[in-house]
């Protein structure tokens, strides 16, 4: 018989198309199971414009088991808390088959909260403990520059958030340069490459900001930005760095590490750089808004000089007047000086011939009685007298001897001549009445 050869009509069962078998599939499991309840982990939540939920729910013991899950928005308006990644949760609703895509799902009526998952609780505990350590604190945190040049990105060179920055700063900031520094952003290798990419980030030259970027996902599948390597190394970093990291409702580790977090990659973007076409607006304003307050100042400034102008015209008009009557004063003054300098003149001269001469003749007659007293003084010259032959007799102590009747045979004197002296022994003394002492 051939492969595809026709079983008999007796044992013929009907052909089923690809729609009729999914449809007849998920009826045989609602009428087999029909209203289900199911406990398990939340992951990879998400909740579009639309209202409806879509996640799937990992067994929470740890096996291999996935179970995709669909909540639309008329029992997820009931709900009494955010569902989120790595919760443990309690489903009741009914099973069935997605016929689009051929999956086993579960179209959800009811959930409860049971408690955190294992994952959930790990990130718990570790943002406890890093909060305590103040890797988390506000103060540390750092400004990021408003106007940077090169900005450093950290991503998959394959993945959306990539192009989403280039997107972003290609609209808003075409001026700033991206660099990108490649690195995994899922998987058990993830944080080391994180690291490191990071690391490099920091060693380029000039840059201002660094953008730690990824799409969205699980929590599983954001991991590696809850990894205490990463968060510590992004901590770490020298220069002001951005996280946007997964969507509106995902928060890692990394972020609130980060200087400045952002709530997807496109949003970092836009933190990282204002738009240029808004800071041409805003350039534009300030440029007018000077100009009117300089036009503004120059017209207070023309008032005040108007009002002072009119206040100083009397006064302008007297020093007008004043300058005038000095100019005349001094083309008088002018005149008389040219009138008067040759009188003055001949007048000092005279004045200066009598007081010469009246200075000249006092002089003359105090230098003849000078020349008087000089003659006078010369012919009482003890000198000059010698001169003529005389001699100047003294006795041992230089006392000048008068007498004779002060002396005594063999005392010694000294005679003083016009040209020297003598030491002289005293033999006889005469008397001028002739009376001879003894010899």
């Amino acid at each position: 018989m051939a492969l595809f050869e026709l079983p008999t009509a007796a044992a013929q069962r009907p052909t089923w198309s690809v729609a009729a078998l999914l449809l007849a599939a998920g009826d045989a499991l609602a009428a087999r199971l029909g209203a289900v309840a199911v406990r398990g982990e939340i992951s990879g939540f998400s909740r579009p414009g639309s209202g409806h939920c879509y996640f799937a729910l990992k067994d929470a013991d740890g096996a291999a088991a996935l179970l995709r899950c669909a909540m639309f928005r008329r029992a997820a308006a009931l709900l009494e808390f955010s569902p989120r990644d790595g919760q443990q949760v309690e489903l009741r609703g009914r099973l069935g088959l997605y016929e689009p895509r051929g999956e086993l799902q579960l179209v959800v009526e009811a959930m409860r909260p049971l408690g955190a998952g294992s994952l959930y609780e790990e990130f718990l505990r570790l943002r406890a403990r890093l909060e305590q350590q103040g890797l988390f604190d506000a103060a540390r945190k750092r400004p990021v520059p408003p106007m940077p040049r090169r900005v450093a990105v950290v991503t998959s060179p394959t993945a959306a958030a990539w192009h989403d920055v280039m997107s972003a700063f290609q609209r808003r900031a075409p001026q700033v340069e991206l660099v990108l520094v490649p690195s995994l952003v899922q998987g058990q290798d993830a944080p080391l490459a994180l690291v490191a990419a990071l690391q490099r980030a920091e060693q380029l030259a000039a840059v201002d900001t660094v953008l730690l970027v990824r799409g969205g996902g699980s929590l599983e599948d954001l991991w590696a930005f809850n990894d205490e390597r990463v968060v510590r190394a992004v901590a770490a970093c020298r220069l002001p760095l951005i996280c946007g990291v997964g969507h509106e409702s995902d928060v890692t580790l990394a972020d609130l590490a980060a200087d400045l977090r952002a709530p997807t990659p496109t949003a970092a973007a836009e933190l990282a750089a204002p738009e240029r076409e808004a800071l041409q607006r805003d350039l534009s304003q300030r440029a007018l808004g000077l100009r009117r307050a300089v036009q503004r100042q120059l017209e207070r400034q023309a008032q005040r000089l108007d009002t002072a102008a009119l206040r100083m015209g009397p006064a302008l008009a007297a020093v007008s007047t004043q300058q005038e009557r000095l100019q005349g004063l001094a083309t008088r003054l002018a005149t008389a000086l040219r009138a008067q300098v040759p009188r003055r003149h001949d007048e000092l001269q005279q004045r200066a011939q009598r007081l010469h001469r009246s200075v000249r003749a006092p002089l003359d007659m105090a230098r003849a009685r000078l020349l008087a007293q000089a003659d006078r003084l010369q012919s009482l010259d003890p000198h000059a007298v010698l001169r003529r032959g005389f001699v100047w007799v003294e006795d041992q102590r230089a006392r000048p001897v008068v007498s004779v009747t002060a002396l005594q045979p063999q005392d010694q004197v000294r005679a003083v001549w016009a040209d020297g002296a003598a030491q002289v022994r005293i033999e006889h003394i005469e008397l001028a009445n002739r009376e001879a002492g003894p010899t």
